[in-house]
């Protein structure tokens, strides 16, 4: 593959500047209190913002930074490092406190900031009491914050940060993040309502409340305006349809021969679908080459964070199909090197697409859109193929594939240390591993049955052994937004029985067989089970078991979770929702969602 050198930091895409996480140090006031403990106090936020700067970035690549307050101990000292955070774009806190404090006075009171604090676990002095004290104030003031709260008790000199510790740390701060880093952004909806799909029916309110995210939507057919009146980088354009065809192989046609489009047509095709790659970046996020072609309205874009293609039908039924766009825009590279995924979601299923931005912004990786299309049982696998699934898969799996949109990442052509199948951070990919990736792929002709309009369906087989976390967002009437969450692995199947069970659905589609992770009860008994309970036809898989990750930022959100496979002790919510029950933890999920409301909501009424 020809390809240029890759940028491993990309500058921040859409407006507004990066947030960072403002550490609060909190002290007693008394001064024979104050003067003898601010060295420690001072230190413990000093160890907390170290750990958390060498340990965090933002999907972009670049360091998250922290922002140390002033030392609090009344409430004028609070006001001052609210200036200061204010001043540092701080979009989440954590309170730091070796001691006793007083507790509203010093609390952080921004209604829509995620807060969380760390009472220090000595006997010297109590800082778990403040810890206690101050979180009990932030639930009785419908502010809800997390509590961190070691379980082994350290000497007063101890400036280290336990295991304990350190993983609810960064699992608020990855949380927080993405709540900060969400607010302000656009979804873009390009086009409207995919073949009476609920998802891409977009709510406003959902994004506003909830999100604190913005709306935008542009016709499909701004992409014949742009192709028509050359509203792009001429030069980039160049560059990309060179890249294309170098890297880019056709696979076998499986239309008919009589209705088989001719190698012009093909090529017209391939002209067209990277054109339209290039024109919806543009939409989402601008570009200032347009600006200087006199297209200075176009080169600002919509600020989107993700967005969605409608396609199907009003569109695929005339024009070529938006996969070959998807497909690139999802993946971590494209002519330009590697760089961060943008987030597309197909047949503008918003609903999805939110659901692969906040797996994406918790882990920095790109995201496979899938149609959680088939269960298939050992029985039924035996049946058709002759073979028994064995493994993860011996329970039984899911197959995972949509219309032919899936980002290169899904390939699972990325390794680790050990040689193993990984889905990276851009920042760790290498040019070998792209390579691979588009090496793993073809561009198979679209069925034209489906897309009257041509186009191609990237058509590969994910590798098996990769720990996934498939999650979808939906909306219910009276409800609200609720989360499902599934931790699991991919499987590799063995080649005849993949070829049988592939071929039943389209040969020329991206598939990922699903093995989830059984509970033995509940929505998680078997396999079936966990296909019977999905509550949409699409889902957004990540690398990584991030379920837990996911819970905490939904608990931010408001946004209850209606099934999930997380052990109990990894599961991470603000204190206040112990007090709407702590043995039925989802339905105190449900009950403290509902009581508190969407984060961005309350400012409405």
């Amino acid at each position: 593959m020809k390809e240029e050198k890759s940028m491993k930091v990309n500058s921040p895409r859409v407006a507004g500047k990066l947030p960072k996480i403002g550490i609060r140090s909190v002290i007693d006031g008394r001064k024979e209190v104050r003067e003898p403990l601010e060295n420690q106090t001072m230190n413990m936020a000093k160890a907390t913002a170290d750990f958390l700067t060498k340990n965090l970035k933002h999907p972009n690549g670049m360091r998250v930074e922290c922002v140390i307050s002033n030392i609090i101990s009344n409430v004028a000292e609070a006001a001052k490092a609210e200036e200061k955070f204010s001043e540092e774009n701080v979009g989440l806190t954590i309170t730091v406190t070796p001691t006793w404090c007083y507790g509203s006075e010093t609390m952080d009171m921004d209604p829509f900031r995620p807060k969380a604090i760390w009472g220090f676990n000595g006997t010297e002095r109590p800082g778990a009491v403040y810890l206690a004290a101050t979180l009990a104030a932030h639930n009785q003031k419908g502010l809800p914050a997390f509590g961190i709260y070691g379980k082994d008790v350290q000497d007063a000199d101890d400036t280290s940060i336990p295991e304990d510790v350190q993983e609810k740390l960064l699992r608020f701060s990855k949380a927080g993040l993405a709540v900060a880093t969400m607010k302000g952004k656009s979804y873009l909806s390009i086009g409207g309502m995919s073949m009476g799909i609920a998802g891409s029916l977009v709510d406003p309110n959902f994004l506003e409340d909830y999100l604190g995210m913005r709306y935008e939507m542009v016709d499909m057919s701004e992409f014949i305006r742009r192709i028509e009146k050359e509203i792009y980088d001429d030069q980039e354009y160049e560059r990309a349809i060179k890249w294309t065809r170098e890297n880019c192989t056709e696979g076998p046609d499986d239309n008919p021969p009589e209705r088989r489009l001719n190698r012009q047509r093909l090529d017209q095709i391939w002209e067209f679908v990277v054109k339209m790659t290039l024109i919806a970046r543009d939409l989402m996020i601008g570009n200032p080459k347009l600006k200087e072609k006199g297209f200075e309205e176009e080169s600002w874009g919509h600020n989107a964070i993700v967005a969605g293609f409608q396609g199907q039908r009003q569109w695929t039924d005339h024009f070529p199909n938006g996969d070959f766009m998807e497909t690139i825009l999802n993946s971590s590279f494209d002519w330009n090197g590697i760089r961060e995924p943008f987030i597309m979601a197909t047949e503008n299923d918003s609903l999805n697409g939110i659901s692969m931005l906040f797996s994406h912004l918790l882990t920095g990786r790109a995201q496979i859109f899938a149609d959680v299309r088939t269960y298939w049982s050992p029985e039924a696998v035996k049946r058709v193929t002759g073979k028994k699934l064995e493994g993860v898969a011996e329970n039984g799996i899911i197959h995972l594939i949509n219309s032919g949109s899936a980002t290169l990442d899904g390939t699972g052509e990325q390794t680790d240390e050990n040689g193993k199948p990984v889905m990276k951070p851009y920042w760790e990919i290498t040019p070998e591993e792209v390579e691979k990736s588009l090496k793993a792929t073809l561009w198979r002709p679209a069925l034209l049955e489906s897309f009257r309009g041509g186009g191609f369906s990237v058509d590969f087989l994910t590798k098996g052994g990769m720990p996934v976390t498939m999650a979808r967002l939906n909306i219910i009437k009276g409800l609200g937004p609720v989360m499902q969450i599934a931790e699991g692995y991919t499987v590799e199947l063995p080649p005849e029985v993949h070829d049988v069970l592939d071929r039943r659905t389209n040969p020329t589609w991206p598939t990922t067989w699903f093995a989830p992770r059984l509970t033995g009860k509940g929505a998680f008994k078997d396999v079936y089970s966990v296909m019977n309970n999905w509550g949409a036809n699409h889902g957004a898989i990540s690398y990584g078991h991030i379920g837990a990750d996911l819970i905490t930022l939904a608990s931010m959100l408001r946004i209850p979770v209606a099934m999930h496979n997380v052990s109990e002790d990894r599961i991470y919510r603000p204190s206040a929702w112990s007090a709407f029950g702590t043995t039925d933890l989802e339905g105190a999920d449900y009950r403290a969602c509902s009581n508190f409301g969407p984060l961005y909501g309350k400012n409405k009424k």
